[in-house]
């Protein structure tokens, strides 16, 4: 607020007094602290501590409008998902020691939610039955409870075969493909925590997350010809605008490839 009273105190001829304060003022207000160099995501929290004032004033009757009502955040740049490179991928799988069973199930593991593209919310979920091995693909159960039926790769499905009759459910009736090592279903944060190990031993320092391989799985597709209706099925996404996000990483890797290779672009 004291940067408001300050905005205010410059440029309004009342005055400091937020009371008679107008939607136009505010919006100038926000074109200010733009003009300033503030970055959206701090604009938006000034103004957010804007709407809470006005808010309080209302209850208090101090005012009778709002005048923060309609008054829209500034867009936020779009953040471009982190990526793994092919043979990065290449490199954290083959780095997995798979001399114990632990080992085998985070390699099954791992080559499926990049082998299928999968959240990590729909791998832990995965169970037996959910798995067709004639056809390497898996029953996903998606987000609003959408299911699709997702390839995961012969690769993948090679190790969920070796990985199979060596787990060891807590109970007979236990039904989930990936446990943890007390025979339960793992949850997505001890498949987050084994990446992070994962990367490490792998010598890898990027700071990825199960949605990294995601995003990358994506990615590459594109790389190699895949086009972006197809990607967005194998995704489970019901918007392409949801998928085009890859589609300027793409861009600007073959921006990055142009300006490196061609010899006019210096």
């Amino acid at each position: 607020m004291e940067i408001f009273t300050r905005y205010l105190e410059e440029n309004q001829r009342e005055g400091s007094d937020p009371t008679i304060v107008d939607p136009a003022r505010l919006r100038r207000y926000s074109a200010w602290l733009n003009g300033q160099g503030y970055a959206a995501s701090t604009i938006a929290r000034r103004l957010a501590s804007l709407r809470s004032f006005y808010r309080y004033l209302r209850r208090q009757g101090t005012v009778t409008t709002d005048p923060t009502s309609g008054l829209r955040n500034p867009k936020q740049p779009q953040r471009l998902p982190r990526l793994l490179r092919i043979d990065d991928v290449i490199r954290l799988l083959d780095a997995i020691p798979v001399h114990t069973a632990l080992g085998v199930r985070d390699r099954a593991m791992l080559e499926t939610l990049y082998g299928g593209g999968l959240r990590v919310n729909e791998l832990v979920g995965l169970n037996r039955d959910d798995i067709d091995f004639e056809s390497d693909l898996v029953r996903v159960r998606g987000k609003g409870r959408r299911e699709r039926l997702s390839p995961i790769g012969p690769m993948a499905i090679r190790w969920i075969h070796h990985y199979l009759p060596i787990r060891q459910p807590k109970s007979a009736g236990e039904q989930a493909v990936f446990l943890n090592r007390y025979g339960t279903r793992l949850t997505t944060r001890s498949v987050g925590r084994l990446l992070e190990d994962h990367l490490a031993r792998a010598g890898l320092t990027s700071a990825a997350s199960p949605h990294t391989l995601r995003h990358s799985f994506a990615t590459h597709l594109l790389d190699r010809g895949a086009d972006l209706r197809s990607v967005q099925e194998l995704l489970g996404h019901r918007n392409l605008t949801t998928t085009q996000i890859y589609t300027h990483v793409t861009r600007d890797r073959l921006l990055h490839i142009y300006q490196e290779a061609h010899p006019r672009a210096r």
